[in-house]
């Protein structure tokens, strides 16, 4: 009996002595030096691509944000800022304010077929939508010519950035709220694109909140 106890506790004190190493281990020790070879090496990635604006962070380089004016009483879906660049439709997007903060609800996508009767009607929508509040009293938008990002959603819905076609799609109607030439515009565009990784991998990108707040600067110094 007196064998049969003092090998349970020398099997406890073992599993015990066990637990200890492995927590120190993986639980301090790993994470430690993960974090500070994060840091050392990308300090930027690793606290998150913030992106900063006047010393105050303003989001993340990696994750979009709505640009929605507030909601109207007993209004479910604000409607669109038209003063700023407006990011891929993306239902897992909450309700934020202009390059201050973001909320979010949910990430994924639709998972629907292409030929799918819902996703079909959503983008017919969304296009005539790009069309209408892109038109300027000088410029009219081509549906024809309206890009994929403009009214799809990326995989997780938390795209931040969108096709140099949609934000040039976009400029006659940021420079006109906002009482701007259209060139001037159209720079700030060409100044926030971001080419191909290496020269052919994946496709241009414009970070919309990077050209938004580049846009706001721009209006301010006006």
């Amino acid at each position: 009996m007196n064998n049969a106890v003092g090998a349970t506790a020398r099997l406890l004190g073992a599993g015990l002595r066990a637990l200890l190493v492995l927590t120190v281990v993986t639980g301090v020790l790993y994470p430690l030096v993960v974090t500070g070879i994060a840091q050392a090496a990308f300090p930027g990635r690793a606290d998150g691509s913030e992106i900063r604006d006047h010393g105050k962070v303003v989001g993340s380089s990696l994750i979009g944000q709505r640009y929605d004016l507030p909601p109207k009483k007993g209004q479910e879906t604000p409607d669109p800022d038209l003063r700023w660049f407006q990011p891929r439709p993306a239902n897992g997007l909450g309700a934020n304010s202009v390059n201050t903060r973001y909320k979010l609800l949910l990430s994924g996508a639709t998972n629907l077929a292409g030929d799918n009767p819902g996703l079909v009607a959503s983008v017919r929508a969304a296009r005539a939508a790009v069309v209408r509040d892109n038109s300027t009293a000088t410029y009219k938008v081509d549906p024809d010519r309206v890009p994929a990002d403009a009214v799809t959603s990326s995989g997780s819905g938390l795209d931040p950035a969108i096709s140099p076609e949609y934000a040039d799609l976009q400029t006659h109607r940021v420079a006109a709220r906002n009482h701007l030439a259209v060139a001037q515009v159209r720079r700030l565009v060409d100044q926030h694109t971001d080419g191909r990784i290496l020269g052919f991998v994946g496709e241009p990108t414009v970070n919309v909140l990077e050209l938004n707040i580049a846009l706001r600067n721009l209006v301010a110094a006006r």
